[in-house]
């Protein structure tokens, strides 16, 4: 069963060259636990994160905490820039930091899914002094070529879709190799996800130049590593999900990482390839459950959205 969506406040902030950056604010600045930074992937928004924010927001497994989800710029309702090459992870990695200062954010726990979790782990050398934890989904500081080759097959060249159906239908023919393991009602979430905006409108909900960088990539080459990095979350309390038919992240990846940070945790999602939903019920009270325990504030009654969600 998916938990439903609680509603969210659509807020914008200024980037510093003046694009507008679009946030879903569950929860309130009121709320005691430490906030979420939720950090999409690559072509991916802020509404993949609905069903866990939701979980989060209500206090369904720990304290109700303030979550608030970010849309890159060039993303779901955030403004397109003119010049693609500011679709970088250094431009990105200004503009969470110009959100985290606009919405009073001083210390937070980040979730990163996929290039989510590379802004993460940057996040140790921009501002350390942000992370009270971090969750790293299905990413690591070594990215596999393969996964890179079949993601830049078809980011940026999938059409519109006509139909929630055909949506579902589409996905399947990209996904269902890797996605084995989800069912009819998670596959109607995940088109919904893709392709429907705030108005229902189905399409791709980013621009399509985003993915010109990778243009350039010779798969062939070995590709940068982000060790130093993930190395700068040693003491960071972090766990780290992989999907079990993952093609970004390695086995061999994560023995690595978790052999360098012995007191990490892992979640490893079966029947899934990258980047791993977090829409399942098992996977949300993981999360919800690693977060109460790096930030065991007291729960404090919150019956009616506990009903909404029961």
């Amino acid at each position: 069963m998916i938990i439903p969506e609680l509603p969210f406040k659509s807020r914008f902030v200024s980037a510093c060259d003046g694009l507008p950056l679009h946030v879903r604010d569950y929860g309130s600045a009121l709320d005691r636990g430490v906030p979420v930074v939720c950090l999409p992937g690559l072509t991916r928004t802020s509404s993949d994160f609905g069903p866990l924010a939701s979980a989060m927001t209500a206090g369904l497994f720990g304290a109700p905490r303030r979550v608030l989800a970010l849309d890159y710029r060039g993303r779901g309702d955030s403004g397109y820039d003119r010049d693609w090459r500011n679709y970088s992870l250094e431009i990105e990695n200004g503009d969470i930091l110009s959100v985290l200062t606009a919405l009073g954010i001083e210390r937070a726990i980040f979730i990163g899914t996929s290039r989510g979790g590379l802004h993460a782990m940057l996040l140790s050398a921009s501002r350390p002094c942000t992370l009270h934890a971090v969750v790293l989904n299905d990413i690591g500081p070594v990215l596999e070529p393969i996964g890179i080759a079949r993601i830049r097959g078809y980011a940026g060249k999938t059409p519109a879709p006509r139909s929630i159906p055909d949506a579902i239908d589409l996905l399947k023919h990209l996904m269902s190799e890797h996605f084995s393991g989800l069912s009819e009602e998670e596959w109607r979430i995940y088109a919904r996800m893709t392709f429907c905006d705030a108005s229902g409108r189905l399409a791709p909900r980013y621009d399509p130049r985003l993915v010109k960088p990778f243009d350039s990539l010779d798969l062939e080459q070995p590709l940068p590593d982000l060790w130093a990095q993930f190395d700068g979350l040693r003491d960071t309390p972090l766990l780290i999900i992989r999907a079990k038919n993952s093609d970004l992240l390695s086995p061999e990846t994560l023995a690595a990482m978790e052999k360098r940070r012995r007191r990490c945790e892992i979640l490893i999602v079966p029947g899934q390839g990258h980047p791993a939903l977090l829409i399942d019920r098992t996977s949300i009270a993981r999360i919800c459950e690693f977060i109460a325990r790096v930030d065991p504030t007291p729960p404090e009654p919150a019956d009616g959205a506990r009903k909404n969600l029961s």
